[in-house]
């Protein structure tokens, strides 16, 4: 079972049925998954009264498990059932059938002194707004003080886009089953999630590999061992070239942040690439950092041939300037044998004609729109449903890796595969963070990382660096945080201490 796979709900459907025709049965799916659930409450939770809110569905079948459960191992259990008990069918029937504690209609008195309530009403297959007697149940749920542990999703919870739908339970647990679902990680749903816990309960990695899943969470043990990272014999040379090229003199600090961020992150050359008129401010801040002078693209060009024999990276767009000269420019860069990652004022340049810059992208270009530059340079694919098809759309029809950046930024190649980032603290929304971002981005594709692995990297290093500058920071503590990340990242496994022989004087008394 991989840890970091996450599942659509068809997808998680097709593993279901696959795992069925190679000879699981259904029902023995639903009692292992309640099963697991059960044992996950009482590792929690100390004993206390229960009260377990069932649905119709198989959601509501797993419930059942955990209410029969519980009950055997001695926690007082009340079980309310959101509809008809005549309308259950299947596994779910078959769970209420060994269920010997009574099921009554859910009304809010089921809830009446439980110190713990299970959310059991829907799973991964609500396709519409919850409304009516359910609708109900959850608002029961979320007016009453007990904790919520949600088995496989909080109730209301879209599994594929993390949207409510209507009204959501907002769970302190939730356990779900082979594999997380993009609404484990998107918000809202994260946020109403709680912790997740992920338990197997029988199904193959064959089995949902026949769905051909292409969505993970964004962990460094997906792109670790290609992380760059400095050789004994190497030189500057050897760890790739970042250009960063500049706005005007009055916009001059977002391309520093990112020209500090590729070299944090371990580029071995960064230079800022500056009109003359902006020259001496960036001088009088740059050190390890190199200043060109650079009026044009016939300029910019020029300083880009050495991506002939050295590995290089252009990063373009913070407080570039919105307009002609940028477009020119980005074009530039694309027609170079530089790589490029391209953000903001690069981005929003060609609102008018993204055609232009979609035809001059090549595969291992980066894109790192916020969701307002997305919805310029994608205005069809921002009305699809949910940032995980929104990203996969964009990076589809650009031809190039997409980081649709946010509280839960989307990786996204342009062969479908996606990484979804969990690690980035609220802290991140400040100004500049962004612009940090792109420049590590650039940093680890100028030595050699691959762009969508280098963005998925570049990301995951940025959350981490949020986590260790921690609340207060500013954009410019983000770079000064990478050593830190780096240690962590670079540490080898830290094994268990063995125990050592007994001394005397204990083995004596043993």
């Amino acid at each position: 079972m991989n840890p970091y796979l996450v599942l659509s709900a068809e997808e998680m459907r097709a593993a279901e049925q696959a795992a069925i025709e190679a000879g699981v049965a259904s029902a023995a799916l639903m009692e292992t998954a309640g099963e697991k659930a059960a044992e996950l409450i009482q590792r929690a939770w100390s004993r206390r009264p229960v009260a377990v809110v069932c649905g119709p569905g198989n959601n509501g079948g797993d419930g059942f498990v955990v209410a029969r459960e519980l009950a055997t191992a001695g926690w007082p259990v009340r079980v309310g059932l959101v509809g008809e008990r005549d309308a259950l069918k299947g596994d779910a029937k078959l769970m209420a059938g060994l269920y010997e504690g009574e099921i009554v209609p859910f009304s809010p008195e089921v809830l009446n002194g439980a110190g713990l309530i299970v959310d059991a009403i829907f799973g991964t297959g609500l396709a519409r707004d919850v409304d009516g007697a359910a609708k109900a149940a959850i608002e029961a749920m979320n007016a009453h003080p007990a904790p919520v542990f949600a088995i496989d999703l909080p109730s209301g919870v879209n599994a594929d886009t993390g949207a409510v739908m209507g009204t959501a339970v907002q769970a302190n647990r939730t356990i779900t089953f082979h594999a997380r679902k993009p609404g484990h990680l998107l918000f809202p749903g994260r946020a109403l999630s709680g912790a997740v816990d992920i338990a197997d309960i029988g199904i193959s990695d064959e089995a949902s590999q026949k769905a051909s899943p292409k969505t993970y969470e964004n962990h460094p043990a997906l792109w670790g061992a290609m992380f760059p990272r400095p050789r004994w014999g190497g030189h500057k040379y050897h760890r790739g070239s970042v250009m960063a090229v500049s706005g005007g003199p009055l916009n001059t600090g977002a391309i520093r942040l990112a020209a500090e961020g590729a070299l944090r992150i371990g580029a071995g050359l960064v230079t800022v690439l500056s009109p003359q008129g902006a020259a001496p401010v960036h001088a009088s801040h740059l050190t390890a950092i190199m200043l060109r002078v650079s009026e044009n693209a016939e300029h910019l060009a020029a300083h880009l041939e050495d991506a002939d024999r050295i590995s290089m990276c252009v990063v373009a767009g913070p407080a570039m300037g919105v307009g002609a000269k940028t477009q020119r420019n980005v074009l530039a860069i694309l027609n170079s044998k530089a790589s490029a990652v391209l953000d903001a004022d690069a981005l929003t340049s060609f609102a008018d004609d993204p055609a232009a810059l979609f035809s001059a992208l090549r595969p291992d270009d980066v894109l790192t729109p916020h969701t307002g530059e997305f919805a310029r340079l994608f205005p069809d694919e921002a009305k699809l449903d949910g940032k995980l098809a929104m990203a996969r759309a964009a990076s589809a029809k650009a031809g190039c890796v997409v980081v649709l950046k946010g509280a839960d930024t989307i990786i996204a190649a342009p062969d479908g595969r996606v990484l979804m980032n969990a690690n980035a603290p609220p802290d991140l929304a400040t100004a500049g963070a962004g612009d940090v971002l792109a420049g590590f981005i650039a940093g680890l594709k100028a030595q050699g990382m691959d762009g969508f692995a280098a963005a998925g990297a570049g990301v995951w290093v940025h959350g981490a660096a949020g986590q260790v500058a921690g609340p207060g920071l500013i954009a410019e503590d983000l770079p000064r945080a990478v050593p830190a990340v780096l240690r962590q990242l670079f540490a080898p496994p830290q094994q268990p201490e063995q125990p050592g022989p007994p001394d005397q004087q204990g083995a004596a008394q043993q």
